[in-house]
């Protein structure tokens, strides 16, 4: 996988001939699905974790104040283990960039591509804070399908995102398949712990999901406008796009967290945190390890799709793992009221059907990219 074999510009395209245009678009159909396995894989370890996490943090057991603490370490603990993806960075190749071209957009292009990613970053860090407040609020379900909402809205103004009838029909599914296969969280609060829906939790919803769908369509406007033509990579769009991006707003957002983590004296409450958990301190480090490892799985397919395809589908994918998550909470944990019932099977249909329809309006684009080919290399011949 040394190269990601996303959309081609037009003139690109038109230089290639069929047998070469169908194996890059197989590479690419293979790119989709293996970043798509690492998003399932990164949601499902993520949300295991965390509700064992919680559980053994005794926070169901906790007064109102403590029940939100803790958010400036989970929002840290979601960018700091960037460091492991820097030897992938150096394993895998990039293609060499044409030194002209290079050479006339050194300054400018290296200004772009440094305010990209501190702009990423700071989003980033505020929507990993955000989200982890959130969470105790309001739960995992309603956040993620606000935040398709909003993906979709700004696909469509900042990415100029054309919707045909099957990504519609995509998101409709999705948007249920999420709503009736959320998975369960620990960290939720009681109904009586909390103001249901008051203003402050309306507020908190919106922030993070609207921080969220900002930074995929921005990552995606930075793939095409910045980083693709500064050609650093040529005109290609390779897996170390993907691997720079991650690991230097990931290193912006850990900056910016760890200033939050100190400043709010959060920092003071790890020791306590630590001996308070159920199973020991070696687990609480393991808990959170194991954490920071799988968000960086997570992240990597996340933005992988993004190159690939769209912001949009990468959300899509995202929220589809929502029902096959909840599978794997029931049968990881014994929560009260909890089961894989008619519910959740019917939106684990709703999350197949709703790829499905994804992937075929994306099979739709590629089939048509191979007959316009076909059709001018028969009008050449003839000529």
């Amino acid at each position: 996988m040394e190269e990601f074999q996303g959309p081609e510009p037009r003139g690109q395209m038109m230089s290639e001939n069929p047998r070469s245009l169908e194996l890059n678009q197989r590479k690419w159909w293979i790119s989709v699905f293996f970043c798509g396995f690492l998003i399932f894989a990164g949601d499902s370890l993520v949300m295991l974790l965390l509700n064992f996490f919680y559980i053994q943090d005794n926070r169901s057991e906790s007064d109102q104040d403590r029940q939100y603490k803790g958010t400036w370490t989970q929002a840290l603990i979601q960018n700091a283990a960037f460091p492991i993806l820097i030897p992938f960075f150096f394993i895998f190749s990039s293609p060499k960039p044409n030194p002209e071209t290079v050479s006339n957009q050194t300054n400018n292009g290296w200004f772009r591509v440094l305010s990209l990613y501190v702009s990423l970053g700071v989003l980033v860090s505020v929507y990993s804070k955000l989200y982890a407040l959130a969470k105790l609020y309001v739960g995992w379900g309603i956040l993620v399908s606000t935040q398709l909402i909003l993906t979709s809205l700004f696909s469509a103004f900042i990415n100029r995102l054309k919707f045909n009838r099957w990504i519609i029909i995509s998101i409709i599914f999705t948007l249920a398949a999420d709503f009736f296969g959320s998975p369960a969280f620990a960290g939720t609060p009681d109904e009586d712990e909390t103001d249901a829906y008051d203003i402050k939790a309306w507020l908190i919803l919106i922030f993070p999901t609207l921080a969220f769908s900002l930074s995929l369509c921005l990552m995606q406007l930075g793939f095409e406008k910045v980083l693709v033509k500064t050609k650093r990579y040529g005109n290609k769009k390779v897996f170390r796009m993907v691997l720079e991006m991650q690991i230097c707003v990931s290193f912006i957002a850990t900056l910016v967290c760890t200033v939050g983590l100190f400043a709010s004296g959060e920092f003071k409450e790890l020791k306590g945190d630590s001996e308070r958990f159920k199973k020991g301190k070696t687990y609480y480090i393991l808990s959170l390890v194991g954490l920071a490892l799988s968000w960086q799985v997570w992240a990597v397919g996340l933005l992988g799709l993004v190159l690939l395809v769209s912001g949009l589908f990468a959300d899509v994918v995202h929220m589809c793992a929502s029902p096959v998550v909840a599978l794997l909470v029931v049968l990881a944990f014994d929560f009260m009221d909890d089961d894989f019932g008619w519910q959740r099977r019917g939106a684990l249909l709703g999350a197949v059907l709703a790829l499905a329809s994804y992937f075929y309006s994306l099979h739709k684009t590629k089939k048509k990219e191979i007959a316009e080919l076909n059709k001018r290399e028969n009008n050449n011949s003839e000529a």
